[in-house]
This record gives C-alpha cells, sequence and structure tokens, in this order.
C-alpha cells in the first residue's frame, strides 16, 4: 500500500470508531494516542469540546519509568490519567481506542485506568 491508502485506511477506522462513541458531560472519552515509543491520553467532553485531563508517559517522572516495558508504563500512564480525571470530578468515562486494537499498551491504559476506579 501507498502512503495515502495506509493514512486513507487509517482515518476511516478512526471514524469508524468514532461513530459509536461520544464524550459527554456525564461520560467524557478516554482517548488513547499510541505512538512506536510514546503514550498519550486525554479526557475529552466532545460536548463543549474540552480536555478535562490529559497525560502521557513524558509527563511521569524518570525514576517511575526507568527499567520498565512499554506496556508497564502505559499501565502507570492509564493510573495517572484516572487520578486526574477524578479530581476533575469524573467517575465514568467511554474508552476510545481510535484506530488502534484493543490490546497491548492501549489494553494496559484502560487496565491502569480502571485500576484507579475509574468505571468504563
Amino acid at each position: 500500500m501507498t502512503t495515502r491508502n495506509v493514512q486513507e485506511v487509517r482515518a476511516r477506522r478512526i471514524t469508524r470508531t468514532r461513530a459509536k462513541i461520544d464524550g459527554t458531560a456525564e461520560r467524557p472519552r478516554l482517548t488513547v494516542r499510541r505512538t512506536l515509543t510514546h503514550v498519550y491520553v486525554q479526557v475529552i467532553d466532545d460536548g463543549v469540546g474540552k480536555t478535562i485531563a490529559a497525560c502521557s508517559d513524558l509527563d511521569l517522572k524518570k525514576t517511575a519509568v526507568k527499567g520498565k516495558t512499554k506496556t508497564e508504563i502505559a499501565f502507570l500512564v492509564g493510573k495517572a490519567v484516572a487520578e486526574r480525571a477524578k479530581a476533575k470530578g469524573v467517575e465514568r468515562v467511554v474508552f476510545d481506542r481510535r484506530d488502534k486494537k484493543y490490546h497491548g499498551r492501549v489494553k494496559a491504559v484502560a487496565d491502569g485506568a480502571r485500576d484507579e476506579g475509574l468505571q468504563f
């Protein structure tokens, strides 16, 4: 596939996933952006288009992530974003995996958020 086709296929997958979910004030959307080296997580209220809480592995202290695998770091990011969201009064969210499969680091983020008390 050419680069253009890959981008079009990815955009269609994202659109297909987003058509089924929508973040509201009661249940904002927890979205995960995974790159080759980092993971970024946001809690978004789509009704007003505002980010309520956000976290990435870059926000964590270097000592907390030293010697850990990417999946373990993603779990810590999930816990951190859940703490920040709960501090803002968010208890329940809708999970948005974008165009990625629900396994590996994406699943680790969800597990970390659930471990911290966020409900899906």
